[in-house]
């Protein structure tokens, strides 16, 4: 993905348009600089157990470097993974440090995504609109933005399963699901703001800094508690806004259906003012006609990426798995209905509490929710 970045850059200063070119590396730097940024937050409040053997300030001088997420996330999780497979003594601790550190990547790996590949296939898009021809370049890097977009929510669906039961891991079929109704809701409203753009780039550049206040005051309204301190609080916050802007993001505990219902009809809504925008501007003479019918083709993709969501919560969802099986009637001394129970672990210190904060508030558990514990500092 980077090297696809890097040639769509130089191509684009060869041919003559040094701006797009800054513009692919402005979306690459300021997705790099976010995901350097909360590593090195969680870095500083992950346990010791989990940190790389190495001196903090050469941890923070990587992070400045940009090669922070690389080296204190990735290559110490392959190394970790090493360990797993051959020093058996320590394979239950190590596969908790494992675990934790997989947890973390999927989130930063979620947040770099919508921060640098849903901008760039939007002005991909955008380009390929304009000049009426694709470079290899731009195909390939359409084909591997969505695929990165994609994937990186079905990772980190499959990463917040995890937490619970070994019954309740992501099948295929349901990963095949969860995978393409989120490409389905993702593709029309990535075309409705290319098209948008075609109007005027500077439509985009008011349009989403509105849209994207919108969805940072909706989420901040929710109450989040992800972070360690509120001025991190507000990077979070900042990041699931660009987030909501192109997908959903459950961000808060209780009952998810009104919040989902409100944010597709507004997204929903959004898309077809974007959408008429451009067809009202459109002249039955433009060059751009042949992509009426493509626009026609948005909202039945975006009803059946709603339908297929509705589709894996109603038989492919975990809740519905428990209540097949009778889960629901256990009730408890507070009269609280049980929910799903989280897997037993064998090193409760080393839980990744941002995850399981996540997870808490994707499935009803049956632990007690609402308390906040800093990074691997309490038990389940």
């Amino acid at each position: 993905d980077v090297c696809v970045d890097g040639w769509m850059a130089a191509e684009y200063a060869w041919g003559g348009q040094p701006g797009l070119a800054a513009l692919v590396l402005a979306l690459l730097a300021i997705s790099s600089v976010a995901t350097q940024a909360c590593s090195w937050l969680w870095l500083r409040s992950d346990p010791p157990a989990l940190r790389p053997d190495v001196p903090q300030w050469l941890v923070a001088v990587l992070h400045l470097l940009q090669l922070g997420f690389l080296f204190s996330r990735c290559l110490h999780a392959l190394r970790v993974g090493w360990k797993v497979c051959w020093e058996k003594a320590e394979e239950e601790e190590e596969q908790s440090r494992m675990a934790f550190l997989s947890h973390d990547i999927s989130m930063l790996r979620l947040f770099e995504t919508f921060l640098e590949n849903t901008p760039q296939l939007t002005l991909l898009l955008y380009v390929i609109l304009k000049t009426d021809k694709a470079e290899p370049s731009q195909g390939l890097g359409i084909c591997t933005a969505f695929l990165c977009v994609t994937w990186s929510l079905l990772d980190y669906h499959k990463s917040l399963r995890s937490f619970l039961q070994d019954k309740y891991e992501l099948s295929w079929h349901s990963s095949i699901i969860y995978f393409l109704w989120n490409l389905f809701l993702i593709c029309p409203r990535i075309l409705v703001v290319a098209l948008f753009a075609l109007l005027s780039p500077y439509s985009v550049a008011v349009h989403f800094p509105l849209v994207w206040l919108a969805m940072f005051l909706w989420v901040s309204l929710q109450g989040t508690d992800f972070m360690e301190s509120p001025g991190p609080e507000q990077l979070y916050r900042a990041m699931v806004a660009v987030i909501l802007y192109f997908s959903w993001f459950n961000v808060a505990q209780g009952r998810t259906l009104y919040r989902s219902i409100i944010y597709h009809g507004f997204i929903l809504v959004d898309s077809m003012l974007l959408a008429l925008s451009w067809l009202w501007c459109q002249s039955p003479s433009d060059e751009h006609s042949y992509l009426i019918p493509l626009v026609s083709a948005a909202l039945p993709c975006y009803l059946l990426g709603l339908a297929l969501r509705v589709t894996y919560y109603k038989w492919l969802h975990p809740n519905l798995q428990m209540q097949q099986e009778g889960g629901y009637d256990v009730v408890d001394a507070n009269g609280r209905t049980d929910g799903l129970e989280f897997r037993s672990l064998s090193v409760p210190d080393l839980v990744n509490r941002r995850m399981q904060w996540l997870a808490q508030a994707q499935f009803p558990v049956s632990q007690t929710v609402g308390q906040r514990f800093p990074n691997g500092a309490a038990a389940l």
